[in-house]
C-alpha cells in the first residue's frame, strides 16, 4: 500500500512555505475560513494543488481564530453540520472554478478531537459527508471513533497517523502544551514510519508500542523546519526504505 503524506495549509504560513510543502506532499488540507484562511489563500492553495498534482482536501475548523481553533466550549450536531456546509462548500466552489476536484475532508483542531470523543458528533459528521460529499474521503485519527464509524456507515476513510505529534498509550495525541508533544526530529519521524510499515505499530511517548496503522501521514506546516522534514519523509516513503 502506498502511503499518503498530508499537510494542513493555507493557515497563514508564508506562501513560499506553502509552495515548498506542496512540492513534497501528496495531499493538502486547506483551511476554509474557520480557524484560518480566506478566499485568497484558498484560491492560492487550489492553484498549487493543480500545479503539483496534490490531492485537495477541505480543513474546516471552529469559528475561533484567536486560539487557532484548538479550543472549543461545546458544539451541537446541528452547529457542526452548518459549519461543514459553510466551509467545505466555500472551498469546493473555489476549486470548481479552477476545475479541481475535492478529494477529502479533515477536521481541524478541536473539531477533530470532539468528533472522536462524542458519538453524536461523529454520526452527524459522517451523515453530512454521505449526503453532500459522498465521493470524498474522510481523514481521521487512526484507531479513533470516526474511522470505525465511517467503515460501518459506508463512508470511505483513511486512518491518519501524525508524524510530528507524540502519542499516549490510549492512542490519543499528547496535548500540545505538555513536554514532548511536538516531534521535530526527522530521524524520529522516519523511524515512526518504518515501524508502522513493518509491524503496524507506533511508539508512544513513554516508549511502549501501540498497534496503530495509518493510510496517511500528517506533518503540520507550522512545525519547526517543516519543509525539510516533509522532504525527508517523502524520500523515505518513495524509496520504501
Amino acid at each position: 500500500m502506498t502511503l499518503d503524506l498530508n499537510c494542513d495549509l493555507g493557515e497563514g504560513e508564508p506562501i513560499a512555505r506553502t509552495r515548498a510543502l506542496m512540492r513534497a506532499i501528496t495531499s493538502a488540507n486547506v483551511a476554509c475560513g474557520g480557524h484560518a484562511g480566506n478566499t485568497s489563500t484558498m484560491e492560492s492553495c487550489v492553484r498549487l494543488c493543480r500545479q503539483f498534482g496534490v490531492n485537495l482536501g477541505a480543513h474546516p475548523g471552529p469559528w475561533s481564530r484567536a486560539d487557532f481553533g484548538r479550543k472549543i466550549g461545546s458544539i451541537t450536531p446541528d452547529e457542526l453540520e452548518l459549519l461543514l456546509v459553510h466551509q467545505v462548500s466555500a472551498l469546493e466552489r473555489i476549486a470548481s472554478a479552477q476545475r479541481v476536484r475535492l478529494h477529502h475532508v479533515k477536521l481541524h483542531g478541536a473539531l477533530y478531537h470532539a468528533s472522536d470523543n462524542e458519538p453524536a458528533l461523529a454520526r452527524r459528521y459522517l451523515e453530512v459527508m454521505k449526503r453532500w460529499w459522498p465521493a470524498c474521503i474522510v481523514y481521521a485519527r487512526a484507531g479513533g471513533r470516526v474511522v470505525g464509524a465511517a467503515y460501518r456507515a459506508g463512508v470511505k476513510a483513511w486512518p491518519e497517523v501524525f508524524g510530528d505529534r507524540a502519542y499516549r498509550e490510549d492512542g490519543t495525541l499528547v496535548p500540545r502544551d505538555e513536554p514532548g508533544a511536538i516531534i521535530r526530529n526527522s530521524a524520529t519521524m522516519v523511524a515512526r514510519i518504518r515501524l508502522m510499515r513493518e509491524s503496524g505499530e507506533v511508539e508512544t511517548i513513554s516508549g511502549h508500542r501501540l498497534c496503530l496503522s495509518g493510510r496517511t501521514i500528517c506533518v503540520h506546516s507550522d512545525t519547526a523546519n517543516s519543509v525539510a522534514l516533509v522532504r525527508r519523509i517523502r524520500k523515505v516513503m518513495d524509496d520504501g526504505k
